[in-house]
């Protein structure tokens, strides 16, 4: 099955999945449904939250019939449009908690990341207990508060109520004493599988900093998936086995290495900024020692201009006095009293000084 492109009477907000979303929500919600889809076979199944029902589209190619449900209209309305040619296919507009179906009339119960967007969490699994037949299977998933908030200091604003495994373990077990326990991480796998097809897995977990040092089980799920019924029988059918979710089109390694080039040149670009910034700052502070040395021979200049000022003004006011006195000198002489003086000064018996 192909998946839709976004529409515009349903877009992609953050709170449903919408095909055509792309990144981690697109490998993690499509693994789920197919994940589902292997019990499904010949059997009742309601997905409950079904949102666009692409996942209870998918159920549909080998269940009997296929309920989606969703509190939504909006999605409701688009589901019955956009899958209306699946003839074992339903969608009705319902709460999670008052499910318009008959008490034990479904063989598989599918609810993927909705437990957590609900506040009456024990009245959704006594509802989903209503409608299961004794042996029906329960599969649920919800992410591992653990490891999806606490350890990544993420609020997800959609999310009323998360759950640490052991309160997700007591709240499934007030209706469904038997269990079996999945962990699901979105990651990048090297897959190696035999032809035609796997019949069995085999998982190998290393970590970065010692990669000989393997584990069989995968050590921090982002979210757990829960088989339950009240039929311990009705597990078997639930392999142990290991669940991969190939991308045939490695689009997702390739939307992962476009954004390691981006980071890539985002940091070559944030280098070449560095060092054309270290460059303007070197060449900044050459100018302002410059700008400091021309200051200072402008004030040392300023300074000997004053003082030749200063030496100017002083020898034209001894100018201006030499005149001053040779003016004087001159006027006094043009008396007739210095004339008749004149004589005995010369005889040295009058002071030229004197009038």
């Amino acid at each position: 099955m192909s998946s839709q492109p976004p529409s515009s009477d349903l877009p992609f907000t953050g709170e449903r999945f919408v095909p055509g979303a792309r990144g981690e929500i697109w490998v993690e919600h499509w693994h789920r449904y197919h994940f589902a889809s292997r019990f499904a076979a010949g059997k009742r199944v309601v997905d409950a939250a079904c949102g666009e029902g692409y996942g209870s589209a998918l159920l549909a190619r080998v269940a009997t019939h296929v309920t989606g449900a969703d509190i939504s209209a909006q999605a409701i309305a688009h589901a019955r449009d956009t899958y209306a040619d699946r003839p074992n296919l339903s969608f009705v507009e319902a709460s999670c908690d008052r499910l318009p179906l008959e008490d034990a009339s479904v063989d598989l119960f599918v609810t993927f990341e909705t437990v957590e967007h609900i506040a009456a969490q024990e009245a959704f699994v006594a509802e989903i207990a209503r409608v299961l037949r004794p042996e029906g299977v329960l599969l649920m998933s919800c992410p591992n508060r653990l490891e999806y908030s606490d350890r990544r200091s993420f609020a997800n604003e959609f999310h009323v109520k998360e759950l640490y495994r052991e309160e997700l373990e007591r709240l499934v077990a007030l209706r469904f004493p038997h269990t079996r326990w999945y962990g699901q991480r979105p990651s990048f796998f090297s897959v190696i599988a035999p032809e035609p097809k796997a019949d069995l897995g085999h998982l190998v977990e290393v970590g970065e900093e010692a990669p000989a040092d393997d584990t069989p089980a995968l050590a921090s799920p982002l979210y757990f998936l829960v088989a339950a019924s009240r039929s311990a029988a009705s597990l078997g059918m639930l392999p142990a086995t290991l669940s991969v979710l190939a991308d045939r089109g490695d689009w997702v390694h390739r939307d992962y290495e476009k954004v390691m080039k981006m980071m890539q040149d985002a940091s070559r670009h944030g280098e070449r900024l560095q060092a054309s910034l270290e460059e303007r700052e070197r060449t900044m502070v050459a100018t302002m020692s410059e700008l400091a040395r021309a200051h200072a021979e402008v004030e040392s200049a300023r300074e000997r201009e004053h003082a030749a000022q200063a030496a100017r003004e002083a020898e034209r006011r001894a100018h201006v006095e030499a005149i001053d006195r040779r003016d004087r000198e001159i006027v006094r002489r043009r008396g007739l009293g210095w004339w008749l003086r004149l004589p005995f000064v010369r005889l040295g018996l009058l002071d030229e000084g004197r009038r």
